[in-house]
């Protein structure tokens, strides 16, 4: 037996309920799937195994088409948007990406990475609109001066704020669909010579907290393991490693345009 459906859009899935009213047959069967069934079925009668078109005038067949309500997605929470946003910094050319860290103004970006020429670029995440509210009031997005971030981007699931809501300069990112869309663009001189030290401080303090977790090393010794490494070597580094000197940094070459 072969069925097949055309493609249709609406609703969450197919349901196909394959009956039948003749002993030795079996009950009924179900099939279900988020795409249009297309499958081929043989059918045993106990004598013989015979293959039913779907124009089939058998009366021992009766085959029923569902289709199944569309399902609704979960909300995406603000720790799955912030790594949303930690990817995309890194596909915007972002050599250093940091979520979640805390400088001495009191910010604490949701993402926040570092492009060549010490250009950074901010993502702030909401979910709600009372989290996007609730984060204009914040005194270093009523003192923009004082923010991090050469450029400014809330990302936001699709329809949550309108471009016109957006502070002066930021730009807008929405989730739809499993993928960011930019719907508006940010400026990219944002940050005031405040704002720099403050990054400084964010950076500085994350190193600080890697310091603490090497220990008893210090991270000048952790930054050298391939030294040990090839110490241990008789002074090569084992295959497949470059040295550090060799190393992809974007921060250490001479060119700093974008």
């Amino acid at each position: 037996m072969f069925i097949g459906f055309p493609q249709n859009e609406v609703g969450g899935g197919w349901q196909v309920k394959i009956s039948t009213h003749a002993p030795g047959i079996g009950a009924a069967k179900y099939y279900q799937s988020r795409s249009p069934p297309i499958f081929s079925r043989q059918i045993s009668t106990g004598r013989n195994t015979s293959s039913f078109p779907v124009t089939s005038a058998t009366p021992l067949l009766r085959i029923q088409l569902f289709l199944l309500p569309e399902a609704r997605s979960r909300p995406m929470t603000h720790a799955q948007l912030v790594e949303k946003a930690v990817h995309w910094l890194r596909r915007y050319r972002c050599g250093v990406v940091l979520s979640e860290q805390a400088c001495a103004s009191g910010e604490m970006p949701d993402a926040i990475g570092w492009k060549r020429a010490c250009h950074s670029v901010l993502v702030e995440c909401k979910v709600t609109r009372s989290d996007f509210l609730a984060d204009r009031a914040k005194p270093f997005r009523l003192k923009p001066e004082q923010g991090v971030g050469c450029e400014r981007f809330y990302l936001i699931p699709a329809g949550l704020i309108r471009r016109e809501e957006l502070p002066a300069g930021w730009g807008l990112l929405e989730h739809h669909r499993g993928r960011i869309e930019t719907v508006h663009p940010s400026a990219k001189n944002l940050r005031s010579a405040t704002g720099f030290q403050y990054e400084m401080n964010l950076l500085l303090a994350s190193l600080r907290r890697v310091e603490v977790r090497v220990e008893p090393q210090s991270i000048t010794d952790f930054l050298k393991w391939k030294n040990r490494m090839a110490e241990y070597n008789r002074g090569t580094l084992p295959e497949g490693l470059s040295s550090a000197e060799e190393e992809l940094n974007v921060f250490l070459e001479s060119d700093l345009t974008l």
